[in-house]
């Protein structure tokens, strides 16, 4: 499977786009002063959303040990997610940016339009291994502006190309766009998927991820990847603490990724990581101030919950998977309902 990247298209396909250069020679002293990554970008508004659109530094990042992800190497078309989930550790990128993690994540998404091209490029050095990468860790690849930029399908191409394993992070129904791309690459390499699921609860959905897809159609996507070829498992992302953590909660999530066909269910505790931990808890102590001084207490000073308590979620889910034979060839429990199906707690 060989071919150039395609040429970015210029944004015209589903939103109307209105596009202006920002001026460098702004003053930052201004109160009214772009910050500095929108004085070298190009500023699209495509569907109410400020698109940035800059070159790619880099095309592959390393992940660091301490994001505590399953990954060890990233490549993100977009910074920011108009999904806009409130527990988002990629929301420090925005302020290292310049951007507010809080206002802007969600409204000002960084554009990498020729990601493509300079992943061909490292994709192609001597001193690169060939090591799995995962897509999309900044910021849904899949997101709505996706619709309009159309960058997965260049990235798809530039490992396939190179016959590089990845995985697709998403939470977005437009991966099944692409779903012919990635059978064609799965010919040369091992490519697979993940769907963040972290609960089944619709209201807890509305309440922390007000702009992703609902838990159900999140699973429907991993059934119908599945079905089709490409192996997905499901991130249990994020596991919130005192609110998701019952074992009803944990276990109507490992039972509905297991009728979905997940291959893989990895748990992962809520990290309050600068970015995320002012707004997470600003937004706890509105809607659950009951609970404010238990997550004091489990989180101290760190952003990461206290060992123990995350050592018994991440068992506990364990042994759920164990049970509902998630991961297992021959399952030793048989899938009783349709992934079409209403989700329910228990």
């Amino acid at each position: 499977m060989r071919g150039d990247a395609s040429p970015t298209p210029a944004p015209a396909a589903r939103h109307p786009v209105q596009q202006s250069l920002l001026d460098d020679a702004l003053d930052a002293s201004d109160p009214g002063a772009v910050r500095p990554i929108e004085r070298r970008a190009v500023a699209r508004v495509v569907g109410g959303v400020t698109c940035l659109e800059v070159p790619a530094r880099a095309g592959i990042d390393r992940v660091p040990e301490s994001a505590g992800l399953p990954f060890r190497w990233a490549a993100s078309p977009y910074r920011g997610c108009e999904a806009g989930c409130r527990h988002c550790v990629a929301r420090r990128g925005h302020r290292y940016l310049g951007l507010d993690p809080d206002a802007d994540f969600a409204t000002r998404i960084v554009v990498k339009t020729d990601l493509a091209d300079r992943l061909r490029r490292e994709l192609g050095a001597p001193r690169w291994a060939g090591d799995p990468v995962a897509i999309g860790l900044n910021g849904d690849c899949y997101q709505p502006v996706e619709e309009t930029y159309r960058l997965m399908p260049g990235v798809i191409r530039a490992l396939a190309d190179a016959g590089n394993p990845f995985t697709v992070l998403t939470r977005s129904p437009l991966v099944l766009r692409d779903l012919d791309l990635l059978r064609e690459a799965a010919k040369v390499t091992r490519v697979g998927a993940a769907v963040s699921v972290g609960f089944v609860d619709d209201r807890v959905r509305r309440a922390v991820e007000p702009g992703a897809a609902t838990p159900q159609r999140r699973l429907e996507i991993c059934a119908a990847l599945n079905e089709a070829g490409i192996p997905c498992g499901v991130l249990m992302a994020p596991i919130l603490p005192l609110i998701t953590d019952s074992t009803d909660h944990l276990q109507a999530t490992v039972r509905r990724a297991a009728e979905a066909g997940a291959v893989s269910v990895t748990p992962l505790v809520l990290r309050l990581s600068a970015g995320v931990r002012q707004w997470y808890l600003a937004w706890l102590e509105r809607e659950h101030p009951g609970l404010v001084p238990r997550y004091q207490a489990l989180y101290g000073r760190g952003q990461v919950a206290d060992a123990g308590y995350r050592d018994r979620v991440t068992e506990r889910v364990r042994a759920l998977a164990e049970m509902y034979g998630i991961g297992n060839s021959a399952r030793r429990w048989r899938r009783r309902r349709s992934p079409a199906r209403q989700l329910a707690l228990v």
